[in-house]
């Protein structure tokens, strides 16, 4: 069914407005309208693309939770994926795992995929999703907008916030052409300089950059001394994914990156030559950014009627491409939460659930960053730290440790429960009639998986309608569970490995999608 039509601009008429079309808006843009919210994104950009997400520097890692989250949602095939994917199984140990290649790097320390001991990951099954994904973020946005305005999302380009205004029960948007837009709620997706984080007076706290970055497209007079990939040398880091793309990491201070400012040849000549110790003449510099390692975190996600997801709640060194997916992960837990909160189904506190589950993850993620700012500084210090680290990195639990960090799949929320699943991403079960699981959440809404098939699960399950699929039957690795209770967003919230536990049931349920009388 098609969400709610708005009515006109000077009244209550959105659910939500959104501000920021990137990956996260339109996501969670996305989760709300697939819960019928009425929703509004609002870009100050008058144009979708730029053209540096063109370069292979627009190219983005997507990690396990992100890459569940698009096939749980049928985004998957839309980027090209197949609609199954089966993870092959891992050379030297039991259990699914990606073909031996390099896995990813911390601090540009790669790891082997051939390293990581599988079996340290029970709950990963050979129908679960890869690990990671690479893609682009122009096709990423643009299949995302594409499922948005299938939704009944409205788009409005060009409307950049100029003011905002709160009351107890709706917020007023007023943009810099004019136009004033009511909702109920703001989230702010517009990055890491968010109109929506200053006009809420929300803190941003964190820790000042050591380095400028530059990404940039070049000629050079004389491309030898530059090799391809990732190397660090005594005065920073460079990169180059493909002859003329740069990546290059110089240890100013930050000094360097200046908003707004367009790069010079002749300064990113003088990067390059101090960063290679050695010269480098560019001929013509076709496209250039720069972005620093500044890593700060909202001290909370929500003041009032204003929320917050993304950068800008988050900013971090772009190191290993954690900020989209720390971002896509905000989106997919806030979205069908405040759905709830709107349609009036939410249990107490579960609004604040997001923030509480969030924001420990986002801080890790700055630390995470952090540690591999200290790994590349040029000092000897860092480099006799860097050769320890690159020796644990070449064992198996070095690697397997990084490698669940990197690629999300150690994500957990601390939710209490007996069960060791409780808290996190739901395994990809396959039943035995043929759909799985990832397929089973493609509306969005919580599942009572009952593997044991018991009609007092199936009565119990009926009380919360719409909010709740009950769906029965055996798959072909259960895992020795008896029973998992799903939220919306993937996130075990029950288990049972055998036997009715209908008490521990019912509270899960409760806490999640609110009590109900049960017959």
């Amino acid at each position: 069914m098609e969400p709610p039509s708005p009515q006109v601009e000077n009244q209550v008429a959105y659910d939500v407005i959104i501000a920021g079309a990137g990956p996260v808006g339109l996501f969670l843009a996305c989760e709300l309208a697939l819960a019928r919210c009425a929703v509004l994104l609002l870009e100050k950009a008058a144009h979708p693309h730029s053209p540096l997400k063109q370069l292979p520097f627009g190219m983005r890692g997507l990690n396990a939770p992100s890459v569940e989250a698009l096939y749980r949602r049928g985004l998957l095939t839309e980027l090209g994926v197949p609609k199954h994917l089966p993870a092959p199984p891992a050379p030297a140990a039991a259990g699914p795992g990606p073909k031996p290649q390099a896995g990813g790097h911390f601090a540009g320390i790669t790891f082997s995929s051939a390293a990581i001991d599988f079996a340290q990951w029970p709950y990963r099954l050979p129908s679960s999703t890869e690990p990671q994904l690479l893609t682009e973020l122009q096709e990423l946005e643009t299949v995302l907008t594409r499922r948005a305005e299938a939704l009944g999302v409205l788009i409005e380009r060009g409307q950049a916030l100029a003011s905002v205004q709160q009351t107890a029960d709706q917020v007023t948007v007023q943009t810099a052409s004019g136009r004033e837009f009511r909702g109920k709620w703001l989230v702010g997706c517009d990055g890491s300089r968010s109109a929506v984080r200053k006009a809420g007076g929300f803190d941003f706290a964190g820790t000042e950059p050591e380095f400028t970055g530059y990404s940039a497209l070049v000629d050079l007079a004389d491309p030898t001394p530059l090799r391809l990939g990732r190397h660090v040398t005594p005065t920073g880091m460079y990169m180059q994914l493909q002859p003329g793309y740069l990546i290059v990491q110089d240890f100013d201070g930050g000094a360097a990156h200046q908003a707004g400012q367009p790069v010079t040849r002749e300064q990113l000549q003088a990067v390059l030559r101090r960063v290679l110790t050695t010269d480098v003449t560019i001929l013509a510099l076709h496209r250039a950014t720069t972005w620093t390692d500044r890593a700060r975190q909202a001290t909370t996600y929500r003041q009032g009627r204003l929320l917050l997801a993304g950068d800008a709640a988050h900013i971090h060194a772009p190191l290993g491409g954690q900020g989209l997916n720390l971002g896509l992960g905000d989106a997919l837990n806030l979205g069908w939460k405040l759905a709830a909160t709107l349609h009036g189904h939410a249990p107490a506190g579960l609004l604040d659930s997001y923030y509480t589950e969030r924001y420990p993850l986002g801080a890790q993620v700055l630390d995470w960053a952090r540690a591999q700012v200290a790994l590349m500084r040029p000092t000897p210090a860092a480099r006799a730290l860097h050769a320890i680290v690159r020796d644990l990195l070449a064992t198996r639990d070095g690697a397997t440790y990084v490698a669940g960090r990197v690629w999300g799949i150690t994500t957990h929320y601390d939710l209490g429960g007996a069960h060791p699943l409780v808290g996190y991403s739901a395994p990809n079960f396959e039943l035995a009639d043929g759909p799985t699981l990832g397929e089973l959440l493609r509306a969005g809404r919580g599942i009572l998986l009952d593997f044991e098939g018991t009609a007092a699960r199936e009565t119990w399950a009926s009380a919360y309608g719409d909010q709740l699929q009950y769906v029965a039957g055996r798959a072909k690795d259960q895992l020795g569970l008896g029973a998992v209770l799903l939220r919306p967003d993937g996130i075990v919230a029950w288990a049972t490995d055998h036997g009715a536990d209908n008490h521990q049931l019912s509270a899960a349920a409760a806490r999640w999608f609110g009590g109900r009388e049960q017959g």
